[in-house]
């Protein structure tokens, strides 16, 4: 998420739901509806789940409790493989997922720690 930063010392990452393809780095108009919360090498490293905003398929969704199981299933096992098969030495948690509103909380505090480390006055 642009102009957010977080300890892992990266911007803040979110995986989109849509049914078009997107290449990495792509601006889309989303909305947050969780937050899963993550260990990577013995790092916070907490990812938000949004929809895009224009899917007709997903934008229906307004919290991640709303996905069926398969999917939070899915999310969990894209996260581990992603992070084993680039690491294959560090040890990576999927801890949980949360709703809505901690997924909020999260990219606030993102934006606000951003600010702080390169917005200083």
């Amino acid at each position: 998420i642009p102009r957010t930063y977080c300890d892992d010392n990266d911007p803040l990452d979110i995986l989109v739901l849509g049914q078009e393809p997107v290449f990495p780095g792509v601006l889309i108009h989303s909305r947050p509806i969780g937050v899963m919360t993550m260990i990577d090498d013995d790092e916070k490293d907490d990812k938000i789940i949004a929809v895009h905003s224009y899917d007709p398929e997903y934008n229906h969704y307004n919290d991640i409790s709303e996905l069926p199981p398969h999917r939070m299933r899915e999310l969990r096992r894209f996260f581990m493989d992603y992070k084993a098969l680039e690491h294959t030495d560090r040890a990576v948690v999927v801890e949980d997922f949360r709703d809505a509103r901690a997924a909020h909380q999260v990219i606030v505090d993102a934006i606000q720690l951003y600010r702080e480390t390169f917005l200083k006055q």
